[in-house]
């Protein structure tokens, strides 16, 4: 009903990718994660010195070789120049990504750093309405837009988003909320990859449907989320358990 663009779509995995792991165990995390099927591995980027992340990069790419897609995530943690910098140590990786490598408000730091790299710059985990990814996209200040429903005010502007980044040829691959993006990555064309994040697994009833390294939309109605509300309730901030 909001497009049938595609039944499926690529799966990255990110749970395994976090700073505090050691190169070893990135490679650990990176081996079970295309074992597991999945088609990527984001590994997150900000050590103090950039020779810490190339030596963490280069260990992935050496063991999982050049097919196999990673991605990077900075959360927001670099200055302009530090940036660009680090782009230009990440390029030989052959990277499918460098997310939110500096703090969303900097629209001018984004247009000069995708003025800088041959990657693709990802944002929009941070973005809160259309309007904001119309000016990326019309400055050219990124090349991959990753809107999150959540965050962006529900399934309309989520895929007006969409659309909008439609009309500039340029991809989406959202951020987070994977119960909900599965379905709506499959309502449009332009979108080509759902990012793994079973943080909500404690809480729902319901999972992901992942086939070959692809996330399938759910041929029933509704959000694909079913909430175990005992478990909420279990869970809940200042929740007393009444015993016999």
């Amino acid at each position: 009903m909001a497009g049938g663009a595609q039944s499926r779509v690529p799966i990255y995995n990110t749970e395994g990718g976090w700073l505090n792991f050691t190169p070893e165990e990135l490679v650990a995390n990176a081996i079970e994660a295309r074992a597991a099927g999945f088609r990527g591995f984001k590994v997150k980027v900000g050590r103090p010195h950039v020779a810490e992340d190339v030596a963490r990069l280069a260990a992935v790419r050496r063991e999982l070789g050049p097919e196999f897609e990673i991605m990077v995530d900075a959360n927001q943690c670099f200055t302009v120049s530090e940036a660009i910098r680090r782009a230009r140590h990440y390029e030989d990786i052959d990277l499918t990504w460098f997310e939110e490598p500096l703090p969303a408000e900097d629209l001018d730091g984004h247009v000069r750093l995708s003025q800088s790299t041959s990657l693709p710059i990802a944002i929009g985990e941070s973005l809160y309405h259309p309007s904001h990814f119309r000016e990326y996209l019309q400055r050219g200040a990124c090349s991959i837009v990753q809107v999150d429903v959540g965050r962006i005010g529900g399934i309309t502007p989520w895929l007006k988003t969409a659309h909008l980044a439609e009309t500039f040829n340029m991809q989406v691959c959202p951020h987070y909320l994977m119960e909900l993006h599965v379905a709506l990555c499959a309502a449009v064309p332009n979108a080509t990859w759902v990012e793994y994040i079973p943080q909500l697994d404690q809480i729902t009833e319901s999972r992901v449907q992942i086939t070959d390294g692809y996330a399938v939309a759910a041929d029933v109605a509704g959000t694909g989320i079913a909430w175990d509300w005992k478990m909420i309730e279990k869970l809940r901030l200042g929740h007393t358990v009444l015993t016999a």
